[in-house]
C-alpha cells in the first residue's frame, strides 16, 4: 500500500495513481491550479482509488461545482471496498458537507482526533468559508486557532499547516504570531496562494499597507488567472488601494480582475468580492457612478435563493442598491422562514444585517444605524473573514454619521481600535 506525503496509507496498488494523488493534494492545499487534473490522472490509473475520488470531490466543492462534487463523493462511497477506515470516514464527511453540512463539523473533528495528520479533512473546518466559519458559532475564529494548537505537534515545519495555523492565529487576534507562521509557510513553499492570501490579511489588519501592496502585487503575476484565489488576491490589492485613498486603482482592479465577466473565481468569491468592493467605494464616494448591474445580475443567477447568510448579505445589498425590492423581500422572507425552522445557523443577525444594508442603500440612515449597531457583536456568526466583515462595521459607522449620531460612531470606532491594539500587543 502506498502513502500520502504525510505518511497516511492510501488504498491503491498503482504507483502512478499515488504519485498523481500526492501532487494533486499539494496543489489543492496551496490553492494552486492543476489539482483537478492531477486527481483525474490518479483515477485514470486506478478508477477504484477512493481517496482520489474524495479529493476530487473536495476540489470541485472549492471550485463551486457542487453537483459534480456530489457525484464525485458518491463515486468515492462506491469505491470503498478494501479502503481504510480513514478513507471511508473522509467519504462520509465530504458527503455530509456537500449535503447541507448537517453533522459534518462534528464528524470532521472526530476524524481529526483519530487521524490528526489528515490534512484534507483538517482543512475543512479552517477556511473563511469552512465548516467552523459557516457553523453560526460566535467563537469560530477562536475555535480554529484552538484546533490548530491541538494538532500542531503532528505538523512539524509543515508548509501547509504553517499557513493555516498562521491564518487561524491572525483571525483570532494573534496577528504577530500569525504573520510569523505565514512567513515561514511561504519560505517553505513560495508558490502557496493560501499563505499569500492570509499574509495579505495580516498586513491589512496590522496597518502595513505598503508592505501588503508590495507583496500581493509581486505574488499575483506568478499565479495563473485560473487560480481559485487570483481574483480574491486582486480584491486584497484593491483594499490596499482604498487604504491609500486611491479608489481609481481599486476600480481598475475591479474591471480587470474582479468583476464577474473577467473573474475565474468560484461563485461565492465572485459575488462577495465584487459586491463588497463596490460597496466600500460607495461608502467613500457616494456620488461616484459604479457598475452595479453586472454583479447584481450575477447574484440573481447564481444565488437566487436564501440559505447561506454570508452570501445572502451580499445578494441583499445588491438587490437593495439596484432597486430590486421584490427579490429583496423574497430573500428576507426566506431567511425569516429558515430562522423560524431552526435552519439558519447564523441566527437572527443574518436578517438584521440584510435589512440594515437595505436601509442604508435606501438612504434611511437612522433605520440602518438602529439595525446595524446592535448587530455588530453577532456579525461574526455569518462567517467569512475579519477583513470581509469590516464592511459591516464601516457601514454602521457611516450610517451613524449620516444620521447625526457622531457619539455612537465614535463608540464603534473606539471598540475597533481597542481590538486592534489588543491584537498588536
Amino acid at each position: 500500500m502506498h502513502e500520502d506525503q504525510r505518511g497516511l496509507p492510501i488504498t491503491t496498488s498503482s504507483a502512478d495513481a499515488a504519485e498523481a494523488y500526492r501532487a494533486g493534494l499539494d496543489l489543492m492545499l496551496a490553492a494552486w491550479p492543476g489539482a483537478l487534473d492531477a486527481f483525474d490522472r490518479a483515477l485514470a490509473a486506478d478508477p477504484r482509488f477512493a481517496a482520489a475520488h474524495v479529493a476530487r470531490a473536495r476540489q470541485l466543492q472549492i471550485l463551486g461545482r457542487v453537483a459534480e462534487a456530489k457525484e464525485a463523493a458518491r463515486a468515492a462511497c462506491e469505491a470503498l471496498d478494501g479502503a481504510t477506515a480513514r478513507e471511508a470516514s473522509q467519504a462520509t464527511i465530504l458527503g455530509r458537507a456537500l449535503g447541507g453540512g448537517d453533522g459534518a463539523l462534528a464528524a470532521a473533528l472526530a476524524h481529526i482526533a483519530a487521524w490528526p495528520r489528515d490534512a484534507l479533512v483538517l482543512s475543512l473546518p479552517l477556511g473563511a468559508f469552512g465548516l467552523y466559519a459557516f457553523s453560526g458559532r460566535p467563537d469560530h475564529d477562536r475555535a480554529r486557532a484552538d484546533l490548530c494548537d491541538a494538532v500542531a505537534p503532528h505538523y512539524p515545519d509543515d508548509w501547509w499547516f504553517e499557513g493555516y495555523r498562521g491564518w487561524s492565529c491572525a483571525e483570532a487576534g494573534a496577528l504577530e504570531a500569525g504573520q510569523r507562521h505565514l512567513l515561514r509557510a511561504l519560505e517553505l513553499r513560495p508558490l502557496n496562494a493560501n499563505a499569500a492570501h492570509a499574509l495579505a490579511h495580516t498586513r491589512l489588519d496590522r496597518g502595513e499597507i505598503d508592505a501588503g501592496w508590495r507583496e500581493t502585487a509581486t505574488f499575483l503575476p506568478r499565479y495563473d488567472r485560473s487560480g481559485t484565489l487570483n481574483a480574491h488576491l486582486a480584491w486584497h490589492l484593491a483594499l490596499f488601494a482604498l487604504e491609500r485613498n486611491d479608489p481609481a486603482t481599486a476600480l481598475d482592479l475591479y474591471e480587470s480582475r474582479i468583476a464577474p465577466d473577467v473573474s475565474q473565481a468560484p461563485p461565492l468569491n465572485t459575488l462577495t468580492d465584487a459586491a463588497s468592493l463596490l460597496w466600500r467605494v460607495m461608502l467613500r464616494d457616494p456620488a461616484r457612478p459604479l457598475p452595479w448591474d453586472g454583479i447584481a445580475a450575477y447574484a440573481a443567477e447564481h444565488f437566487p435563493s436564501a440559505g447561506l447568510a454570508f452570501a445572502d448579505l451580499h445578494a441583499a445589498l445588491l438587490e437593495a442598491v439596484t432597486g430590486r425590492r421584490d427579490a429583496l423581500e423574497q430573500r428576507l422572507a426566506a431567511l425569516e422562514a429558515l430562522l423560524a425552522a431552526g435552519r439558519l445557523p447564523a441566527g437572527p443577525v443574518a436578517t438584521a444585517l440584510c435589512r440594515g444594508f437595505a436601509a442604508y442603500a435606501a438612504g434611511e440612515y437612522d433605520e440602518a444605524a438602529d439595525l446595524l449597531v446592535p448587530a455588530l457583536p453577532d456579525a461574526v456568526r455569518i462567517g467569512g473573514s475579519g477583513a470581509q466583515r469590516d464592511m459591516i462595521e464601516d457601514t454602521a459607522i457611516a450610517a451613524c454619521l449620516r444620521a447625526g449620531r457622531a457619539d455612537t460612531a465614535r463608540a464603534v470606532l473606539r471598540r475597533r481600535f481597542a481590538r486592534r491594539l489588543a491584537a498588536a500587543s
